[in-house]
């Protein structure tokens, strides 16, 4: 079975950090791009980051660009975001998901296949 487990979420002060992990299970993450997504209430979905399968080539939103870091790490089937500097505006619902992930004119864009149900961060003082 296809599934993708998403952890790492919780509770942090502004300005803290988290590390947010995606691990897949039935299938293997090497030849998939991996991005995750945030969902906050009220809001529609946005792409956060994605990392490609070819040449590793990493994609951010503007608005979490020079605080969230995306990893991957093959052999642990596993991609990482790191996320510094945190800030209120980042509460929400991180989703991570399997498909591609691509350069456009409006800076890039996805398709996804496979998703994970999600972790909640909160960053509140």
């Amino acid at each position: 079975q296809l599934q993708l487990v998403e952890s790492g979420g919780g509770l942090v002060q502004p300005g803290g950090s988290l590390r947010l992990s995606c691990a897949a299970s039935g299938f293997t993450l090497d030849y998939h791009a991996i991005g995750w997504f945030r969902q906050a209430p009220g809001k529609e979905r946005e792409g956060v980051s994605c990392i490609s399968s070819s040449d590793g080539s990493t994609y951010y939103a503007d608005s979490v660009k020079g605080r969230f870091t995306i990893s991957r790490d093959n052999a642990k089937n596993t991609v990482y975001l790191q996320m510094n500097s945190l800030k209120p505006e980042d509460t929400a619902v991180y989703y991570c998901a399997a498909g591609a992930c691509m350069t456009t004119i409006q800076g890039w864009g996805y398709g996804m296949d496979y998703w994970g149900k999600g972790t909640l961060v909160t960053v509140s003082s």
